[in-house]
């Protein structure tokens, strides 16, 4: 039989997996004990399963049928209660609810993306965004990063020098992913100002914003500048309910509806029905308040138990961020470490029973060598130290020289 060639379309060679999300086959793998930094997920314990169960187990008719694209009607309802409530003005034909946060980037990338369009994207941001655009064959123009969020003040100077203006900004505004950090609001309105006059939409991820544990609130894009048809809003049930049920939604000009809805409908007809109604339940049985205070104040404990895990195990060997919320601190080596790379870290981490992800899966251009996320959301305070001197004791294998594992290509 001659060899055949499979026709690819020219798309699939630009189609970029996700570290992030090749771990969780990888950990499941493991024979061994894992203390799990990698994947950025609620704690089991965090998650209201029996309240969820039982929603599951009570007779609904046409629960297990075909819903309509844009999403269950008492979930849009929910969804506008909670959105009114945190100060954002809405409206039921801005909404359309998703399969997570992820379908609502496809979406973006679906409706705004053409071959060869430059996007701004935080440098480092989350890996799943950056392969996302460039699954449409965006290019990336990478933007750095500092304890205020994305350096708004430098993306003039970039657009120039790439020699064009951005379809699109992609940002991770508040509790950012990786590295923590949240976008000031002079920052938010210098964006807001920068969009207007180049034309581009600003992808706004936000699947941490309700999970602030200390500080004050920033004022997001909806709240600085009301229903701004250049704004498109990306929010989740993922990072504050469960992953596993795939429940989001998208804020969007009125005038988007039409077309995510047609974009939606040949993804998936319809998110899973059972998930939106149990997620409904959760909202209207009036839980979600009393949910997230309870998850906040574990999280900020479990925050401050691996900045004191790691201050005790590696002290000036490393910089850490130390965020107001969400789930991540961003980790870079430095003094005598600061030429480890956490790309040839990972697998002896593993062997020794902790697991993250290395920096470059973060980044546009690879970068980050040195660097390292953690989750913390994960795990209790007595797993995170074990978690931390595993780590230690992996770093110290590498550095002595005794580790001959060749780094893993990160894809990016």
């Amino acid at each position: 039989m001659p060899a055949t060639t499979i026709p690819l379309a020219h798309r699939a060679t630009d189609l970029v997996g996700s570290v992030i999300d090749s771990s969780t086959s990888l950990l499941a793998r493991q024979t061994h004990d894992v203390v799990r930094f990698a994947m950025g997920a609620p704690g089991d314990d965090l998650i209201p399963v029996e309240m969820f169960d039982r929603y599951l187990g009570e007779l609904s008719p046409g629960r297990y049928g075909y819903g309509a694209t844009e999403g269950e009607p008492e979930l849009i309802e929910q969804v506008l209660a909670l959105t009114h409530g945190r100060g954002v003005a809405s409206s039921a034909d801005r909404i359309t609810i998703t399969t997570g946060g992820m379908q609502g980037l496809d979406l973006a990338g679906k409706l705004f993306l053409d071959p060869g369009d430059l996007v701004i994207v935080e440098g480092p941001t989350y890996t799943n965004g950056n392969s996302t655009a460039l699954s449409y064959g965006a290019r990336l123009l990478e933007a750095p990063l500092d304890e205020n969020g994305l350096v708004v003040e430098r993306l003039e100077e970039l657009v120039a020098r790439a020699g064009r203006t951005p379809k699109a900004i992609y940002t991770i505004p508040t509790f950012q992913n990786p590295s923590g950090a949240t976008l000031s609001r002079a920052r938010r309105e210098r964006l807001l100002d920068l969009a207007d006059r180049w034309g581009a939409v600003i992808i706004d991820d936000d699947p941490y914003g309700m999970l602030r544990f200390e500080g004050e609130e920033v004022p997001g894009f909806a709240q600085i500048a009301p229903n701004h048809p250049l704004v498109f809003s990306v929010r989740t049930f993922s990072k504050i309910l469960a992953p596993g049920l795939r429940v989001g939604w998208v804020d969007a000009d009125p005038a988007l509806r039409p077309l995510l809805i047609n974009a939606k409908q040949a993804m998936d007809t319809c998110t899973g029905v059972p998930a939106q109604r149990m997620v409904t339940r959760f909202l209207a049985d009036d839980h979600l308040d009393a949910h997230l205070a309870r998850i906040a104040r574990l999280y900020r404990t479990r925050k401050d138990a691996m900045r004191h895990s790691l201050r005790r195990h590696f002290g000036e060997r490393v910089r850490g961020t130390d965020p107001d919320g969400g789930f991540f601190l961003w980790l870079t080596f430095a003094g005598a470490w600061a030429e480890l790379d956490t790309r040839r870290l990972f697998e002896p981490a593993l062997r020794h029973g902790v697991a993250f992800i290395p920096g470059p899966a973060f980044s546009a251009t690879g970068s980050f060598a040195n660097a390292l996320r953690l989750c913390f959301a994960t795990s209790s305070p007595e797993r995170i130290e074990e978690g931390v001197v595993r780590l230690r004791r992996a770093a110290e294998e590498v550095l002595a020289g005794r580790d001959r594992t060749r780094p893993p290509r990160v894809s990016n």
